[in-house]
């Protein structure tokens, strides 16, 4: 059997598909009930976060087993196959370790060095635990997952390398600022009472906020979380500085009412559908400000309309009017110029706006013109038309601009002014997969949204610290020793078959002398039969000892077969030892 991992990630694809691809809790338990159902398969878990979705397996057939995986995914996901495939990623064996111990270390994680993975890890191994759908192999290599990740956040900085989620996506909601003294006095709400909300509650209790109020579709989980904030925070923080924070919870459906009191909104469940819309925002962003939530294009349009109202205040003073249709520097123009309908502010009918979708013929005739030269009909020339003629006309068109430059400078547009957008009122964080926020919320003026596309391409210019090679170094170390400690315990079972097989023989010898000696006392029977024992074991001491060794290294599998074959081993007697390992590990707690 062999450790096979099928998923997608921020890094692997858009957040788009990710979202659909999304799995709640109903369906990852389904998912791993029908992967162990599943023919390749003999033990699978699922790492479902906000930003990966994960399906490890125990597979007896590599092909079979990337098939079946990715068909399960496919349709627990409902995402059709063809359109997930592109975006799934493979590894096997000491890949798929190396993968699973990168993951919990924060490597992998969309901000480097994020400990949250750690529980998510140990949640997944739970589950797998609960279902038993996980035996030695799984329960082997997750366990050694959260060790290997919190070796890697004690001996090393990785911890600086990045921060939680929650942490980074506060610091891009503050666009830089001090994030204590951007949230200090603030009112938030916190949609959801899971980990993550849960995570983001406590950092902006920390932060200093003001307020805190938690919206969650169970009234009493918001309530403990409610409860929780106030017990930890509240008192601690007022006795430091003098602001209390106060906690309180509310049911799901007065979450429009109290986003029109809050000042960030921190948002994290489970629906499947926008918990907050476009058109909710902008109602509560207009109610705060008393005017419309003006969209981006809008604002690219007015400034537009400027730009062309002020080049027209150009021309009417007195400036070289830029060249139009029906002017006199237009006498000979190969152009039609009474076919352009409409020209951008800022371009000349002779510029790009015009020259835009001509064919070959008319571009080089019109950059002849254009650089004083005389238009020349080359199709009578050469009397050829075509693609050839056409190549040779864009070939002469090409070194026309490269002499003369393509558009005249006067001819460039002016560049259009940018608005500023206004200072925003609302701030509002989506952590959720799929989102909870409406993203043509990003539009909005007056409202900043962080979500986790965004998030996605924040991280990506983010610095990395030196301890990540510390890191990757502790995580190849550790993937060498967990092949080997797993080649090593391949062979355990027929180990423990072969002392079994002379046990019998012992036990069967012992008694063929006691009925040869029947006056043997039970002295002297106990003495003999301990001697026996101790000439096998020391007989098989060194062979064992050295099979084990031979095992751990690459390629020792076979070392198993040559035990089972010199000794003449039963087949059966080994695989039911492994069944009996296997039954035990499947009961083990997570670390």
């Amino acid at each position: 059997m062999s450790l096979l991992v099928v998923g997608l990630s921020h890094r692997s694809a858009p957040v788009s598909v990710l979202e659909r691809a999304s799995l709640n809790a109903d369906a990852q338990l389904k998912l791993l009930q029908d992967t162990v159902a599943a023919e390749p398969a003999a033990e699978a878990a699922v790492l479902a976060t906000c930003n990966r979705i994960e399906l490890y397996a125990d597979v007896d057939k590599f092909h079979a087993g990337v098939a079946e995986l990715s068909t399960l995914l496919a349709q627990h996901s409902g995402v059709g196959l063809e359109e997930l495939t592109p975006h799934l990623y493979v590894h096997y064996e000491d890949r798929a370790v190396h993968h699973l111990f990168s993951v919990a270390c924060g490597l992998d994680s969309m901000v480097v060095g994020e400990g949250q993975i750690l529980g998510q890890i140990k949640d997944s191994l739970a589950r797998a635990q609960d279902l038993h759908t996980a035996g030695r192999l799984l329960n082997d290599l997750f366990q050694q997952a959260l060790r290997v990740g919190k070796r890697a956040h004690h001996e090393t900085g990785i911890d600086r390398a990045g921060q939680s989620l929650v942490t980074f996506g506060l610091e891009q909601l503050s666009a830089g600022a001090d994030v204590e003294q951007w949230a200090r006095g603030k009112k938030a709400l916190v949609i959801g009472a899971g980990s993550m909300s849960s995570l983001a509650a406590a950092t902006l209790a920390r932060a200093g906020v003001a307020e805190i109020v938690v919206a969650n579709r169970t009234f009493e989980r918001a309530e403990r979380l409610a409860l929780l904030l106030e017990e930890q925070y509240g008192q601690r923080l007022s006795e430091g500085d003098d602001t209390d924070v106060l906690a309180r919870a509310v049911p799901m459906g007065s979450v429009p009412g109290e986003l029109t009191r809050a000042d960030v909104a921190v948002s994290c469940t489970g629906a499947t559908g926008l918990v907050l819309t476009a058109d909710s925002v902008a109602a509560t962003v207009e109610g705060r400000t008393g005017a419309p939530a003006v969209e981006d294009t809008a604002v690219r349009d007015t400034a537009v309309r400027e730009t062309a109202v002020r080049e027209a205040a150009v021309r009417e003073a007195g400036e070289t009017p830029l060249p139009g249709a029906g002017s006199a520097a237009d006498e000979n123009c190969p152009l039609d110029l009474s076919s352009v309908s409409s020209v951008p502010a800022g371009f000349s009918v002779m510029g790009e706006a015009a020259v835009a979708g001509m064919d070959a013929a008319t571009l080089e005739q019109h950059g002849a013109w254009a650089a004083g030269g005389t238009a020349v009909d080359r199709t009578r020339e050469t009397g050829r038309s075509g693609p050839e003629a056409d190549a040779e006309l864009i070939g002469a068109l090409a070194a026309t601009a490269t002499r003369v430059g393509r558009i005249p400078e006067r001819r460039r547009p002016e560049p259009v002014v940018e608005v500023p957008r206004p200072e925003p009122v609302l701030f509002l964080l989506d952590l959720a997969m799929p989102r909870d926020v409406d993203a043509a919320v990003h539009r909005l003026a007056g409202v900043r949204l962080v979500d986790i596309e965004s998030l996605a391409d924040a991280s990506a210019d983010a610095p990395m610290a030196a301890d990540v090679d510390m890191v990757r170094r502790i995580v190849a170390d550790e993937v060498a020793a967990f092949g080997a400690a797993q080649r090593a315990a391949h062979i355990t079972p027929t180990v423990v078959a072969l002392r079994s097989m002379a046990a019998d023989v012992v036990a069967g010898e012992i008694a063929r002398l006691e009925g040869r000696l029947p006056a043997l006392d039970d002295k002297h029977r106990a003495e003999i039969t301990q001697t026996v024992k101790r000439v096998v074991d020391k007989l098989l001491h060194a062979p064992t000892v050295r099979v084990k060794q031979l095992a751990a290294e690459p390629g020792g599998a076979g070392y198993a077969d040559a035990l089972r074959t010199l000794f003449d081993l039963d087949q059966e007697t080994v695989a039911s030892v492994s069944r009996a390992e296997n039954s035990t590990e499947k009961n083990r707690g997570p670390a």
